[in-house]
């Protein structure tokens, strides 16, 4: 099972509901949404997969953002009284952080054993035995970590940020390829019902967006050993903050080229190839949330041949 941690900026929302949309991920894929602010986009994401019957999984206390509060303040109440239900939908599972207020955030929760539970300090492990001493939850996220192995034993969940994340774009052209993950190859052999990560943007979280002075696009692929390495498409012209429309241009002829031997076939690749083909640029949002896509399917076909 494949658990991608995603937040819930527009770019991660779309990206999983075009996936669900051309059924491109199956029943070993379960996204886990930590909500940033209620949106339009949060719910007709949500209610997709309702309709595709694809469970995903809602943190209904989120660590990031301001979504408890700007929900509580919604002035449209519609909008409000259906992310509030959301919870309710059989396809939407209640996932939940670990923390020192737990007891009574997860006072809510009817029932703890249809729960995800991400637990990702080990100062909250006896909290979390104390809560779960008899209903154990779906799934439990945690690090791979000795704490956490030792004391963690049902439906572990290992969660881990495999994005090497740089400080700025251009320091992607000091790298260019690098290892990316093998825990799809390992998790079963570690005790580990799943394994999660978040994708090609990382843990690191922040609400301010930048004019980059390099476009890079990151691409998920398989070696020949079958593990994930992840390769940097550079912008060359990176002096300034201008024409990020032809940096992307520069980026992705670069994708392109290296494609050509690689033969990767997704729905993420093939879109942007029709960018290539058009000379159109989406704008970096729409970057990011190809290249996720790209990175979802691409395990969803791994598990999809190696768990039949």
């Amino acid at each position: 099972m494949y658990f991608p941690y995603l937040r819930g900026r527009q770019f991660e929302l779309l990206a999983i509901r075009e996936l669900v949309e051309n059924k491109l991920i199956g029943s070993k894929i379960i996204p886990i949404v930590e909500p940033i602010k209620p949106t339009s986009t949060l719910l007709k994401t949500l209610n997709c997969f309702s309709e595709e019957d694809h469970h995903i999984a809602l943190i209904h206390n989120p660590k990031v953002g301001n979504y408890k509060k700007a929900l509580d303040n919604l002035k449209d109440e519609t909008l409000k009284d259906k992310l509030t239900n959301s919870l309710h939908k059989h396809e939407v599972i209640p996932a939940h952080i670990l923390n020192n207020n737990s007891v009574s955030e997860l006072k809510y929760i009817e029932n703890k054993e249809n729960l995800i539970v991400i637990l990702n300090d080990t100062d909250h492990i006896n909290n979390y035995l104390n809560i779960f001493n008899t209903e154990k939850p779906i799934y439990t996220l945690t690090p791979d970590e000795s704490s956490f192995r030792r004391k963690i034993k049902n439906s572990r969940v290992l969660l881990a940020d495999r994005f090497s994340k740089q400080l700025r774009n251009a320091d992607y052209v000091n790298i260019e390829d690098e290892s990316f993950s093998e825990d799809h190859l390992y998790y079963r052999d570690d005790n580990y019902s799943g394994f999660s990560d978040f994708s090609i943007v990382g843990a690191e979280f922040s609400e301010t967006g930048f004019a980059p002075y390099a476009v890079v696009i990151h691409i998920v692929y398989f070696d020949d050993q079958m593990s994930l390495r992840i390769k940097h498409f550079v912008s060359d012209t990176n002096d300034d903050i201008t024409d990020p429309a032809g940096k992307f241009y520069e980026a992705l002829e670069k994708l392109i080229n290296w494609n050509y031997s690689k033969n990767i076939d997704t729905l993420g690749i093939r879109e942007f190839q029709k960018h290539y083909k058009n000379g159109t640029y989406p704008g970096l949002g729409t970057v990011k949330k190809i290249a996720i896509m790209h990175h979802i399917e691409l395990i969803n076909n791994f598990l999809e041949e190696r768990l039949k």
